[in-house]
């Protein structure tokens, strides 16, 4: 059986099983931006506390978090965990943002897709899942996200082996799925689901949708 058929299968069965997860949480793509840096290393309830400090303060504005102290920016921030570094790491995005796009995510839009990656991942602390994230949930660009939980459950199937990389990863979604936004988006939110439900380290196979 082709991998291409293999991934379809899977999509199809946890698609049947999940429906539609309706990604990335978000009302705008600037805050799926914040939200994609701030996910790191964390999870995602304590990002929402992070981000709804932002919204109380009216601050969910790159304009307004560019002026604030950094000192002001951690604390706001802090229930998103290792907060010191993740200040730094946004107020990088953000300079990069302002100084390159004017803060304006239509110019960002208007970019290619490898250009857009090529500049987030010059941009200090912005590695390549969250880098594709932003690409992929805030701009509508086709690329694959791969986390943990992609490479757990790949591996679990026999679909790759566990000394792959990144790039791999991505590759073998990329060669062998259609390179459609929608697509891309709801098949990496299904494996997120079916990750932290049944794929966990410690796994649930009995009731997986995936078990056969």
């Amino acid at each position: 059986m082709s991998v291409s058929v293999k991934l379809k299968q899977i999509y199809d069965s946890l698609y049947l099983e999940f429906g539609p997860q309706n990604w990335w949480p978000g009302e705008t793509p600037f805050e799926i931006m914040v939200g994609a840096i701030l996910t790191q290393n964390t999870n995602w309830g304590n990002v929402e506390k992070a981000i709804a400090n932002l919204k109380n303060a009216n601050l969910l504005d790159p304009q307004k978090l560019l002026k604030l102290a950094p000192e002001h920016l951690a604390e706001l921030i802090r229930p998103a965990g290792y907060y010191n570094i993740k200040t730094k790491r946004l107020r990088n995005f953000l300079k990069f943002f302002n100084d390159e796009y004017d803060c304006s995510v239509e110019q960002m839009k208007a970019i290619s897709l490898e250009t857009l990656r090529e500049q987030l991942l010059s941009v200090n602390g912005i590695g390549r899942e969250t880098a594709d994230s932003i690409l992929l949930y805030a701009l509508d660009k086709p690329i694959f996200v791969c986390d943990a939980y992609t490479y757990r459950l790949l591996v679990r199937h026999d679909i790759i082996s566990e000394d792959v990389s990144y790039d791999d990863i991505q590759a073998l979604f990329m060669d062998n799925l259609p390179h459609d936004v929608k697509l891309f988006n709801e098949f990496h939110a299904l494996i997120v689901r079916t990750g932290k439900e049944f794929c966990r380290p410690k796994q649930k196979c009995e009731k997986c949708p995936l078990k056969q």
